[in-house]
C-alpha cells in the first residue's frame, strides 16, 4: 500500500487578503441592502408620510440636493471631533498616570472621577455655553467630559494588572516608582489604552453633536436641529447618516493607530 504525503492535509491553504475582506464585510453589506429594500418597500406599501419616516430614496435625494451644505457641516464637525478627541486622550492619560504614580492623590481622585462620570453630560451643555460662549470651547469641553473616562479607566486597568513578581523584581534592583511607572506599567497598559481610545473616538462624535445641539451656527448637529424645526425629516436622516459615517471613520482610524502602537496585541476577529 503506497504512502501519500500528508503535507497538504495538515496545512490549510492561505486565504488571500481580498477573500478575507469579502468574507468579513459581505454579510454586513447584504444585511444593509436588505434593510434598505425593506424600508423603501414598507414606506411605499403603507403610504407612510415622509414627514414621519422618509424613504431611503428621499434621503438620498436630500443628500444630493444639500450636498454642499452637508459637506461644509461635516468638515466643521469632524474638526471638532478630532480636536476634542485628542484633548480627551491627553487628559485621560495624564489623569491615569497621576492616579497610579501618587497613591494618596489617586485614592482621592478616583472616586471623584467616577462620581463625575455619572453626571448627565447633556445638562452640562448650557453651563459650558454660559462659561465659554458659543464658540469652539464648549463643544471641546463636552467632548472632553464624555470621552476622557474610557481612556483613563482602560489605562488604569492596564497599569494595575502588571504581574506582582515583575514589580517585586524592579523594586529589588532599586528602581524608583517613576521608573517602574514608565518602564513597566505604561508599556503594559498600551493594549488596554488603545481599546479605550476606540471607545473615546465614538463618544467624541456624540459629544460634538450634543455641543452643536446646545449652541452652534454650523456643523451636522446644527443641521439636524434646523432641519427638525423645518420638518425636513429627510434632511435630518441625511445628516444622521453623515454623523454615522464620521463615527465609523474615527473608530477605524483609532483601530489603525492601534495596529501601529501595539502590533503584538490580539485583534478582534469576526470569523
Amino acid at each position: 500500500m503506497s504512502e501519500q504525503p500528508l503535507t497538504n492535509l495538515s496545512q490549510p491553504e492561505p486565504v488571500s487578503g481580498w477573500n478575507a475582506a469579502t468574507s468579513s464585510w459581505l454579510p454586513t453589506v447584504i444585511l444593509l441592502l436588505v434593510t434598505i429594500v425593506l424600508w423603501e418597500a414598507a414606506v411605499r406599501i403603507f403610504s407612510i408620510s415622509s414627514f414621519i419616516v422618509p424613504a431611503p430614496s428621499e434621503i438620498a435625494k436630500s443628500l444630493v440636493a444639500q450636498w454642499g451644505t452637508l459637506m461644509q457641516a461635516t468638515v466643521v464637525t469632524a474638526g471638532e471631533i478630532l480636536f476634542g478627541f485628542l484633548v480627551s486622550v491627553i487628559v485621560g492619560i495624564a489623569l491615569a498616570l497621576v492616579i497610579v504614580r501618587f497613591d494618596w492623590l489617586g485614592r482621592a481622585l478616583y472616586p471623584l472621577v467616577v462620581l463625575f462620570q455619572n453626571v448627565p453630560k447633556v445638562a452640562l451643555a448650557p453651563i459650558f455655553i454660559l462659561w465659554f460662549g458659543y464658540g469652539l470651547a464648549p463643544k471641546i469641553g463636552l467632548i472632553l467630559v464624555i470621552a476622557f473616562f474610557p481612556v483613563t479607566l482602560s489605562m488604569l486597568a492596564g497599569m494595575q494588572s502588571v504581574d506582582r513578581s515583575l514589580l517585586s523584581l524592579m523594586n529589588s534592583v532599586g528602581a524608583s516608582p517613576t521608573q517602574i511607572l514608565f518602564r513597566i506599567r505604561v508599556p503594559h497598559s498600551l493594549p488596554s489604552l488603545m481599546a479605550g481610545t476606540k471607545i473615546a473616538a465614538t463618544l467624541s462624535v456624540i459629544g460634538a453633536i450634543v455641543g452643536e445641539f446646545a449652541g452652534a451656527s454650523d456643523g451636522l448637529g446644527y443641521v439636524i436641529q434646523f432641519a427638525s424645526t423645518q420638518l425636513d425629516t429627510a434632511l435630518v436622516f441625511a445628516a444622521l447618516l453623515l454623523v454615522s459615517v464620521l463615527g465609523i471613520a474615527f473608530y477605524y482610524a483609532a483601530e489603525i493607530l492601534e495596529r501601529f502602537v501595539v502590533p503584538w496585541a490580539p485583534k478582534f476577529s469576526r470569523a
